[in-house]
């Protein structure tokens, strides 16, 4: 009878009941083999997920923080394979902080405020990525999001040509399924950074959010403009952006898939889609979804993942030049492993 290894042991024993949809994810980043930086090593749930990323072989990954006090405070972790680093003791940290100098020094920035943030362990991850040791970084279980994206848009900044970084969720359903789901999973968007978009803001981010969808979710876009009203069906200023918008997404990106107005019900349920927009290609078939703004955005992820049962991986952003993703501060471990899985193929992206 054929054996097999302890290590091999362990990369099934990892997938087992695992969902599929996020099972071939992490297939696709493992064959990519990139490096990703995980920056809070002062979080067990982050220390739990570098190891567990490692071990899948989903990416190589560097851990930010003291060794002495992750190995101390997660004795039952095995962070083999796990490359820690620590930024105050690191001898990269000089070069960095030149780096950041040089970067922020037409903003105002002093070398002394530059030598400081390098010890700061989100801006000394940020700078590993600009420096290219690093392919990604992911950030975020215990900080917030300005303090995880602000280094991104200070250093990295917007890929040429993007004109805003917005965010997205990947919410993956359970694995029973689910009757409105047809995919496999959704695409929402922006329910972590922009406030209040307008509708031109809107529009690209409808647009960018249906590539993510093909390239790192493996769909094929098809684009719901979320709002209170369906085709019509009610008269406001905030229904008009979202007309506003789908209108510039269809100058813009002639070729793409999308519609609305469209209330959610519209959008994903077909019986109600053929008796509110009997004409539309996506009404009833949405898989990627725009909020029109972060108060519905983020109220929307949370119910879906609340009392839906998906899986909620994010807030990932979209329109970096390199890859650059938050993390909701409730998260699991294994929405961590997720990110990283995620971060790893957004390389590719194009």
């Amino acid at each position: 009878m054929t054996g097999f290894s302890d290590d091999q042991k362990k990369k099934e024993n990892a997938n087992v009941g695992e969902n599929k949809f996020l099972t071939q994810i992490k297939k696709k980043a493992a064959a990519l083999n990139k490096r990703i930086v995980l920056c809070e090593g002062e979080d067990s749930r982050v220390v739990r997920a570098a190891a567990a990323a490692v071990r899948e072989g989903i990416a190589k990954i560097t851990l930010l923080g003291n060794p002495e006090d992750i190995r101390k405070n997660n004795p039952d972790v095995d962070l083999e394979g796990v490359d820690i680093v620590y930024p105050a003791t690191s001898e990269k940290r000089e070069e960095y902080a030149s780096l950041l100098y040089e970067l922020r020094k037409a903003k105002g920035m002093t070398k002394e405020e530059a030598d400081k943030l390098s010890f700061d362990n989100t801006y000394f991850g940020v700078l590993m990525l600009k420096a290219g040791d690093v392919d990604g970084l992911v950030s975020g279980a215990c900080h917030s999001t300005a303090n995880t994206l602000r280094p991104g848009l200070q250093i990295v900044k917007a890929a040429p040509g993007v004109p805003l970084v917005s965010s997205y969720f990947l919410m993956i359903a359970p694995e029973c399924g689910n009757p409105y789901c047809e995919d496999g999973a959704f695409i929402y968007s922006d329910c972590g950074l922009n406030e209040n978009p307008n509708s031109e803001q809107l529009a690209d981010i409808a647009i960018i959010s249906a590539k993510t969808a093909k390239q790192i979710a493996g769909l094929e876009p098809r684009v719901a403009m979320l709002s209170f009203s369906t085709k019509g069906s009610a008269k406001h200023a905030d229904i008009d952006k979202v007309v506003q918008a789908l209108n510039l997404a269809k100058e813009k990106a002639p070729e793409l898939l999308i519609d609305g107005e469209l209330q959610l019900d519209a959008a994903i349920v077909p019986s109600v889609a053929k008796s509110k927009a009997p004409a539309s290609k996506v009404a009833g078939h949405a898989n990627v979804l725009i909020f029109p703004d972060l108060d519905a955005g983020n109220i929307g992820y949370k119910l879906t993942e609340r009392l839906g049962g998906f899986m909620a991986v994010g807030p990932l952003c979209q329109g970096f030049a390199k890859p650059i993703n938050d993390l909701s501060r409730g998260c699991k471990s294994e929405d961590i492993v997720a990110a990283v899985a995620i971060t790893a193929l957004q390389t590719q992206m194009n």
